[in-house]
């Protein structure tokens, strides 16, 4: 377990007196990456995994500890999976649940919260529906927190290639935008995996005054892709962070599904990201461990008042193409 302090020498953001010292909010965060999950591996076994990670981050005097997507199971959409009802047993009904209860009453019972994501089924009236979701727990063990993700990788249809990433013939688009919430403290928000390369996730928690965004991923590589793409996913997940953070001023936790699982690799790469942009921890292995840095969240007051003051710089007119057109239309030749 790595163990990184908050920094007090960051930019100009260092209060001048010990008063103003005083006054700053701490949010003491833990990164719980878990190692390979087996495909034959219970909920019950998965959640033990868990609650040793979360008694090892409260040791640590910390508020919140946040763990991967899709963090009960394997990743399951790497296989095609026809039958209904065994696509079924790979989601949760209601959370929480007899095999996730323990957790819920360990957060209680240490006074520490929790992020988790999972596959989420949801009923709208006689409709099945099918989400890869992520909930934010306060330190009561209630749910104060939910999303569901917005920009689903992968396809419906079977390709020949060694794995698949079936996402999108699984799992319908959230329904829930990226809404932020009150807790621990600060304004929090979730994304989830695929959520985090696309700016859009940022800049609408970002309008919305967020300050910790907690992201669950499950990056797998030799899927199929060339390995050009393949080699340069551990930068391209760091960039993703990192320009996500400083374009919006927030912090960030990156908690990663790591290590080979199931035959396929993934990148692990945990991380904790500070408003500069600065990646102040990250995991050094792809096994279960757990990071740890206390976030001083007044260091995203100077960029959000200077510059990306939004409403001081932002020009919504000129933006419209972001929400009028999906697919690019490059000018007639």
């Amino acid at each position: 377990m790595r163990y990184s302090t908050g920094r007090t020498n960051c930019g100009t953001l260092v209060p001048a007196n010990p008063r103003e010292r005083a006054m700053t909010r701490q949010m003491k965060v833990a990164a719980a990456q878990l190692g390979p999950v087996a495909r034959t591996e219970s909920r019950e076994q998965v959640v033990k995994r868990l609650l040793e990670l979360m008694r090892e981050a409260k040791g640590w005097g910390v508020d919140v500890v946040v763990y991967p997507e899709l963090a009960l199971t394997t990743f399951f959409p790497r296989w095609l999976i026809d039958v209904e009802e065994e696509l079924d047993e790979w989601f949760e009904a209601d959370m929480p649940n007899a095999a996730t209860q323990p957790l819920f009453e360990e957060a209680r019972n240490l006074g520490i919260g929790f992020h988790l994501g999972y596959a989420e089924i949801a009923y709208e009236g006689n409709i099945k529906r099918r989400f890869n979701t992520a909930i934010i727990v306060d330190k009561k063990g209630d749910i104060v927190g939910r999303f569901r993700k917005v920009h689903i990788p992968g396809h419906h249809e079977v390709l020949e290639r060694p794995g698949q990433h079936l996402e999108k013939r699984y799992f319908d688009v959230g329904d829930m935008g990226f809404p932020v919430y009150r807790a621990f403290g600060a304004i929090c928000g979730m994304a989830i995996c695929n959520d985090r390369r696309w700016p859009e996730t940022w800049r609408v928690m970002g309008l919305q005054g967020v300050e910790m965004v907690f992201c669950g991923y499950n990056t797998p590589v030799g899927l199929g892709d060339s390995f050009d793409l393949d080699a340069l996913s551990p930068f391209h997940n760091l960039l993703c962070f990192q320009a996500g953070c400083y374009q919006n001023a927030t912090w960030a936790v990156g908690v990663a599904k790591a290590g080979c699982e199931e035959g396929f690799n993934m990148i692990g790469q945990s991380c904790i990201v500070a408003p500069s942009g600065e990646v102040v921890a990250m995991c050094s292995t792809v096994e279960d461990e757990l990071i740890v840095h206390g976030c001083n969240m007044e260091l995203s007051r100077d960029y959000k008042r200077d510059i990306f003051n939004f409403a001081y710089h932002r020009r919504p007119e000129h933006y419209g193409l972001i929400v009028e057109r999906t697919g690019a239309e490059p000018p007639p030749a």
